[in-house]
């Protein structure tokens, strides 16, 4: 067989088929052969998506940078038990764990929710995205609603938001994580609601999701922020969220977006 490029082994309506589906996904399809192996662009650009999800998991999360865009929000820093980035891969219930001495200066009070921002396995994602998700959904809360500081949580799994609001006697707990990446995403954000969450006792069916928070190829701020906030305030009326508690919310025109990803974190 010879080394030849793809389009040898198309025509002209095949390859104008292919490039027309390509504006409507980020799955790599139809990108040909070059005899039995990838196109070298086309595995060049794999290899660099490969790097990128890798990069996305072992990168340090910097608070610092997230504080500086929650311009006017008072902050809290704390850490799970997870003692090192290797650890905290290695051993998933660390990361749903809070550090004994910072729970201990955690401020309680009467909450209705505290917003958890936690570097999960992006901290990319989270870098991007989790202060504007921050404005743009208590911007839509209801006035007299009590937000507590955000709590900006390293070596952060989901289930670590449970322990944050139990220890701050909030009623429920938004956890803004980086989502595991993926070849064609290294920078999805996850939105977890969880109302009344117990350490060690909630489950992944007492809470609703928003997944792939990345615009522009993801869900939008906005958009994203509207769904959010309509799960708050009927979890808030029910006392309950999860498998009991629907999405209702009108679908925005801005939701010409990319599907949800299946969160892992």
């Amino acid at each position: 067989m010879t080394n030849r490029p793809p389009a040898a082994y198309e025509g002209e309506s095949d390859r104008a088929m292919w490039a027309a589906l390509r504006r409507h996904t980020q799955a790599r399809i139809g990108l040909g052969r070059a005899g039995s192996a990838l196109p070298t662009r086309h595995r060049l650009e794999l290899q660099a998506a490969h790097a990128a999800a890798r990069d996305a998991v072992h990168s340090p999360f910097a608070p610092d940078v997230v504080a500086a865009a929650l311009t006017g929000v008072p902050t809290i820093r704390v850490r799970s038990a997870a003692p090192d980035r290797l650890g905290y891969l290695q051993r998933p219930d660390l990361g749903r764990r809070l550090d004994a001495a910072d729970r201990a200066h955690l401020p309680r009070d009467d909450w209705d929710v505290v917003f958890v921002v936690a570097d999960g396995l992006s901290s990319r994602a989270v870098h991007e995205h989790a202060a504007a998700m921050v404005h743009a959904t208590t911007a839509l809360l209801p006035a007299g609603w009590r937000v507590a500081p955000v709590v900006l949580a390293e070596q952060a799994r989901v289930a670590l938001g449970d322990d944050i609001a139990h220890a701050m006697g909030a009623r429920m707990t938004v956890v803004l994580v980086g989502e595991r990446p993926g070849m064609s995403a290294a920078d999805s954000l996850g939105a977890y609601l969880t109302y009344a969450p117990r350490p060690g006792t909630t489950t992944d069916a007492d809470r609703n999701c928003l997944s792939n928070i990345r615009p522009p190829l993801g869900l939008a701020y906005a958009t994203a922020a509207a769904k959010l906030t309509a799960l708050m305030k009927r979890a808030h009326e029910l006392g309950r969220t999860g498998v009991v508690l629907k999405d209702e919310s009108a679908e925005s025109d801005e939701s010409a977006e990319a599907p949800a990803l299946t969160p892992t974190t």
